[in-house]
């Protein structure tokens, strides 16, 4: 009897410590999101350079959002200028580590030929409205948590499937770059944007991002 106690105590520990994970994740909103098969469980990013040939880059991107202060935003408005989307949530540590840099770009090139969108993919509009009073930050940025339908529009190009992640597109709606994780060097990001800005004026730069 005492041999069958014995092996029986592990086997039960171990099932609830089972349970336990089990109940864990299930409380977690990205583990479910994982289980659903959505495409909203992030991982972290290693700030990887990604660059796409205008031939390589098939067709626009085509989306419609809403942004925290409740404007609708959509991939028509944007065409005719480069736009930088950046995939961001407000407890993401990276994500605060990069909005300065970001925002400080973002007022670089105002009125220069690009513009700035974020994607929320976790917050409501409170916490993302306090992470732009916090950080400073002053282009919108779409309320992705409840229907994905931002992160599924750039699912068939080159998904972000990171967070922090950060796309340029280009001035006809495609996507011409990406930055998978932080945006640890802003001098990579504003020659990315130059770089873009610069194909639709027919001209070239002496700089290049490297991957």
């Amino acid at each position: 009897m005492n041999q069958v106690k014995r092996r029986i105590a592990p086997l039960l520990a171990g099932l609830a410590v089972g349970a336990l994970l089990l109940s864990g994740c299930s409380s977690d909103p990205l583990a479910e999101q994982y289980r659903e098969g959505s495409s909203k469980g992030f991982i972290a990013g290693d700030g990887s350079v990604t660059e796409i040939a205008v031939a390589n880059r098939g067709q626009a991107i085509e989306f419609s959002g809403v942004t925290e202060t409740g404007e609708t935003v959509t991939s028509a408005d944007q065409l005719g200028e480069v736009l930088v989307v950046n995939f961001w949530y407000a407890s993401c540590a990276p994500c605060r580590a990069e909005a300065s840099d970001l925002q400080d770009i973002n007022e670089q090139f105002e009125n220069q030929g690009a513009s700035f969108l974020g994607v929320n993919v976790r917050d409501q509009a409170p916490n993302a409205i306090a992470f732009n009073e916090t950080y400073g930050v002053t282009y919108p940025s779409v309320l992705d948590v409840d229907a994905g339908a931002m992160q599924l529009a750039f699912s068939g190009s080159i998904p972000p499937n990171a967070v922090p992640t950060t796309l340029v597109l280009d001035a006809e709606g495609r996507v011409a770059a990406r930055i998978l994780g932080q945006v640890s060097s802003p001098s990579i990001l504003e020659t990315l944007i130059r770089d873009t800005i610069a194909e639709s004026a027919g001209t070239s730069t002496d700089g290049g991002a490297t991957e």
